[in-house]
């Protein structure tokens, strides 16, 4: 939402408050310091207000950028997943660029909600690396033809996998095994086996056919830091 938009739900929310006997210019003039020239030339949209200007008008009439959202929007922007009353949880899936980038997953990236048994979700362990406490920890991708191949037999195309965000430790899930991570590449998951080498990424597939590709390492980055999730299922339609 616009800084203008904002502007314009406060003009609104001001002019109700005058015509229903609340509020008068003169009383904000007063309470914000401002002259009554200022507000007058707001309120009939003759100009704006400075973002110091809205947070004084906010405070003094007790109200937060929150009331200043449309609804709509909010409900459209906000991450709906519904409440689960049975054994299975509600998973998102998602596009694997959204998965790669955006730790909250909100509505409109909402590619479809599948069940998962919430008893298989409880014994996943996270082994996490940096700061993914706020990052919505299961999401679902679709296995694309690149992927695919490289994986080949371990990933068919159209497949879903599901993520542990909270996983991004290079350290084995079970001892002897490898990890198959989602991992961050030109702004979108490749799904691989990974290793870590000096200030690059080995991105190792699992068809010897396939070729093996380097990731460099940002500096001030850590190799965690390019780890989408671990892949800790994968789902086949039938």
């Amino acid at each position: 939402m616009k800084f203008r938009v904002l502007q314009e739900n406060l003009r609104k929310i001001l002019r109700d408050r005058i015509a229903a006997g609340e509020l008068t210019g003169l009383r904000l003039a007063r309470q914000t310091r401002f002259q009554q020239a200022h507000i007058s030339n707001f309120l009939n949209n003759k100009r704006g207000l400075s973002l110091e200007g809205m947070d004084k008008v906010l405070a003094v009439q007790h109200l937060s950028v929150l009331d200043l959202l449309d609804p709509a929007e909010v409900n459209q922007r906000a991450s709906i997943l519904p409440p689960s009353e049975d054994e299975f949880e509600n998973v998102i899936l998602t596009d694997a660029a959204i998965a790669a980038t955006k730790p909250l997953i909100t509505a409109r990236q909402v590619k479809e909600i599948l069940k998962v048994k919430k008893s298989f979700l409880r014994r996943l362990k996270p082994k996490t690396r940096g700061h993914r406490s706020g990052w919505q920890r299961f999401v679902l991708i679709t296995v694309d033809a690149a992927d695919a191949r490289a994986m080949h037999p371990r990933l068919t195309p159209g497949a879903t996998v599901l993520l542990d965000r909270h996983y991004n430790s290079l350290r084995p899930y079970r001892t002897g095994e490898l990890n198959m991570y989602a991992v961050l590449k030109n702004d979108t998951c490749a799904i691989r086996y990974v290793e870590a080498e000096k200030s690059c990424l080995i991105l190792r597939p699992h068809n010897p056919l396939s070729p093996v590709e380097i990731i460099p390492i940002e500096q001030g980055r850590s190799p965690e830091d390019s780890i989408v999730g671990r892949v800790c299922h994968v789902g086949v339609e039938v």
